[in-house]
């Protein structure tokens, strides 16, 4: 270990200063990563910012920051930093968790801090034996030696605990790796398999169904394995027209054919704070895409004959089951979305009907030729944000790890009891004596509460 030290290589990661000068840059960085809107597409960049800054962003890697080759190699310096930093001090830890207690020598005890003395009514051979049965009734085991005309005890609990801090070192590095295993940088470079990890987006209009999503680092398209379709979305504004909520019902589809999800359902509302995971790939509902087209369902309520149709506005069409036509000839909107809708119906018997029918409200027309329902709705697409990150079981270990290693540090601490018992002037005399070394105060309490109750049965 002394040959290391001389090493200034070894020194240098093994400063406690690089870890807080890292920890205050790794920070510092992260700021532009709540600032900055990450894996937005470029235009909104050059919107927000203007084109020469917009071109900044993109150098630096700004946009998806933290899977900048950068940023990942500030992680790895700083883990390297953690590991010698550990690796420069386990040793002295576990000298002392293994060390000789016995080897005290006994006028230390009694100027120890957290201390008392008793005399005992017993000779010095049964005196060993009530303390140490007493000791060991409370959860002390014991070892024992002959010292300085005496019998020297000595017990201790929690010498583990020394390594809390390591155990949030490892929990730190144990989360880093899965932030790197997960991270679309390392896959696309290292492992050169861009499916291995990815963030992307996909725009899905109602009705339509995709197998692919675009990679937020490079635009290219990563292919899914298996098909997600957006049956249907719906949205709710404020008075003033402000989006207020907003779902998707969407679907995972195997070899053409709908996929029972978790909760058995082959439907999932997708939802803000509501995503949906699937072979490790998870959807999350992130906006939205308004079309001036409309989505329509036309069913015959005799036959219950049924069609799904897109059309514009301002067009009309015929039905390829039916014997109808319809169409939009106008419309009523507030903002982005469409308020009322105006429809042309006709079965080529009578005159058409006309009427309005607001958005995604079913219509129930009467004609010569029979019965009708028909639904228009404001066509929209689903803006969906995808992520496969296989490194998140690490993270999630990790966070476990560091929420136990934080309370072994804080909440819990090594203690150790001395018992010095030996005869002066024809009387046993009983030296207690102990320290922690954390949470003096709370050990003192427990010494003390020990101390009372072996004097109480010694009475």
């Amino acid at each position: 270990m002394s040959s290391r030290k001389k090493n200034p290589v070894w020194a240098f990661f093994a400063s406690v200063r690089l870890a807080l000068f890292l920890l205050f840059i790794l920070a510092a960085t992260s700021i532009f990563g709540t600032v900055i809107q990450q894996n937005q597409p470029a235009a909104q960049y050059v919107k927000e910012y203007g084109e020469k800054t917009a071109h900044l962003f993109q150098v630096l890697e700004l946009t998806d920051m933290y899977n900048s080759w950068w940023f990942l190699s500030l992680l790895g310096i700083f883990s390297l930093n953690l590991i010698v930093c550990s690796l420069e001090r386990i040793p002295n830890v576990i000298r002392l968790v293994k060390k000789d207690n016995l080897t005290i020598k006994t006028e230390q005890l009694a100027r120890m801090k957290i201390r008392k003395t008793l005399a005992l009514p017993l000779p010095p051979e049964q005196s060993v034996r009530r303390v140490t049965d007493y000791l060991h009734g409370r959860g002390w085991k014991t070892t024992k030696r002959e010292k300085d005309g005496g019998i020297l005890l000595f017990a201790q609990r929690g010498a583990w605990t020394r390594f809390g801090v390591y155990i949030v070192h490892l929990s730190i590095l144990v989360i880093l790796i899965g932030a790197v295993i997960g991270s679309p940088t390392f896959a696309r470079k290292v492992l050169h398999n861009e499916k291995f990890a990815f963030k992307g987006s996909i725009m899905i209009p109602e009705s339509r169904e995709t197998n692919f999503i675009y990679s937020f680092a490079n635009g290219k398209k990563i292919d899914l394995g298996f098909t997600v379709r957006c049956n249907y979305f719906t949205i709710e504004y404020y008075a003033n027209g402000m989006p207020k909520t907003y779902l998707s019902k969407v679907s995972v589809l195997e070899n053409g054919k709908p996929v029972p999800l978790k909760d058995g359902s082959t439907v999932h509302d997708l939802k803000v704070n509501k995503p949906l995971t699937y072979r490790g790939i998870t959807f999350y509902q992130s906006s939205y895409q308004p079309y001036s087209d409309f989505l329509t369902v036309l069913v015959d309520k005799k036959t219950n004959q049924k069609e799904n149709r897109i059309i514009g506005g301002g067009t009309q069409i015929k039905s390829k089951i039916l014997p109808v036509s319809f169409g939009i000839i106008n419309q009523e909107v507030r903002g982005e979305a469409v308020q009322r809708i105006k429809i042309w119906f006709s079965d080529n018997q009578a005159d058409p009907a006309i009427f309005w029918v607001n958005n995604g409200q079913k219509a129930i027309i009467k004609r010569p030729s029979g019965e009708y329902e028909l639904t228009v709705k404001q066509l929209y697409a689903t803006g969906l944000q995808v992520t496969k990150d296989p490194g998140v079981w690490f993270v999630y270990v990790g966070c476990g790890m560091m929420l136990f290693g934080l309370f072994v540090a804080f909440f819990m601490s090594h203690r150790k009891i001395y018992a010095f018992i030996r005869e002066e002037a024809g009387q046993t005399t009983l030296i207690f004596a102990g320290s922690a070394h954390k949470n003096k105060v709370g050990f003192e309490k427990v010494f003390s509460r020990l101390v009372d109750e072996f004097q109480q049965q010694m009475a």
